[in-house]
């Protein structure tokens, strides 16, 4: 045990990665309320063995635990954030994030959780879990890379400047258990990590983070890492199927496509853009009104493999899509309200779009 946690570094292969790195580059906006309220009642649930009210874990989040139990309820990242803050403040301890995370099972997660059980091969599990990762309630972004005879989850801090220590601990302690639980639950019981790599110091608590995640665990290191072996990749899990994914998958898009545009400094943008859809104000403007120059606009939304005149087009394309399906307006007047010069460019862009004729769109 000693030469574990007194080992700080663990060298990495010099040679290149076989395969480019996954990740998902999408944060959610704290405030916006998108998300199911599962892993608040699974706090909830988890922490009243500890002898911590459902009043207490949701003080000061606004949400009464009438609406946790209404699965139409939708909560945001910040109040999940301040729940995990109220049980840690009421003496909660790094076991219960282990609980939490080992409870948070594929089937707590709606389509997104059914279509990664359905994964026809690990490879594929690994792929789709970090894709559409937006999906579910992510207080780290995840990524995956496969490096030599490892395949490796990785684990970033995205809302660092307004976590305390404590809760920095417990969240992503919760995150390594909850991907140690959804590799169980698709891969089988006898799948554990190779080791377990930690951006933070060791306070005493390696014996107990070995025995819950069941592998050696490193500190000080520069980052969270999971390892798995990479041989895992091609096996086929019990529930894979794959027609069943490909349905499951559409759904996910649509849901993807909507958790977008609330998303990251993107989803500012799409949100003042929709302020005003017939005149689109100046890049510059619109930096403005966020509080950030325009080139220093340019570059965060390049971080998120986005850009202004995508998201311009994404706003056109939504409204189009439902002026023309929910109101009797003229091609005209829709190309006016969207910001197009004439209806040509609104019937090029709709077929662009959607692979159909406007008229085709508006008989469904």
């Amino acid at each position: 045990m000693e030469s574990i946690v007194t080992e700080k570094r663990v060298r990495k292969p010099e040679a290149p990665t076989a395969e480019p790195r996954t990740k998902s580059h999408d944060t959610p906006l704290l405030n916006n309320k998108v998300f199911a309220p599962y892993k608040v009642a699974t706090l909830i649930d988890t922490v009243e063995a500890c002898r911590i009210s459902a009043e207490t874990v949701l003080n000061r989040t606004g949400l009464s635990l009438e609406e946790i139990r209404n699965p139409h309820t939708l909560t945001s990242v910040r109040q999940y954030l301040t729940a995990c803050d109220n049980i840690i403040a009421a003496g909660a301890g790094l076991g219960v994030a282990f609980e939490v995370g080992s409870r948070l099972h594929l089937s707590a997660y709606g389509m997104y959780g059914y279509a990664l059980m359905c994964s026809p091969t690990m490879r594929e599990f690994f792929d789709f879990a970090v894709r559409y990762h937006l999906l579910a309630t992510p207080t780290l972004r995840l990524g995956w890379r496969l490096e030599g005879d490892l395949a490796i989850w990785e684990f970033t801090e995205i809302y660092r400047e307004v976590m305390s220590n404590d809760l920095r601990n417990f969240l992503i302690r919760q995150q390594m258990m909850q991907n140690f639980t959804h590799v169980r639950d698709v891969a089988g019981e006898d799948r554990t990590p190779v080791r377990a790599l930690f951006g933070l110091a060791d306070d005493g608590t390696a014996t107990e983070d070995e025995r819950m995640l069941e592998c050696p665990c490193f500190y000080d290191q520069p980052v969270h890492e999971l390892h798995y072996p990479a041989s895992m990749l091609d096996q086929a899990p019990e529930l894979g199927n794959r027609l069943t994914r490909a349905m499951l998958e559409d759904t996910c898009d649509r849901l993807i496509g909507q958790a977008k545009m609330t998303s990251g400094v993107a989803g500012e943008v799409y949100q003042l853009l929709m302020l005003a859809p017939n005149q689109f104000p100046s890049m510059e403007s619109i930096a403005l009104q966020i509080g950030m120059t325009e080139r220093t606009l340019r570059r965060r939304l390049r971080d998120e493999n986005r850009s202004y005149a995508d998201i311009i087009d994404d706003v056109r394309k939504k409204l189009a899509l439902e002026y023309l399906t929910t109101t009797r307006m003229s091609v005209d007047d829709i190309a006016w309200k969207i910001g197009f010069s004439d209806s040509s460019n609104l019937r090029r862009a709709v077929r662009r779009w959607t692979g159909q004729t406007i008229n085709e769109v508006r008989q469904g």
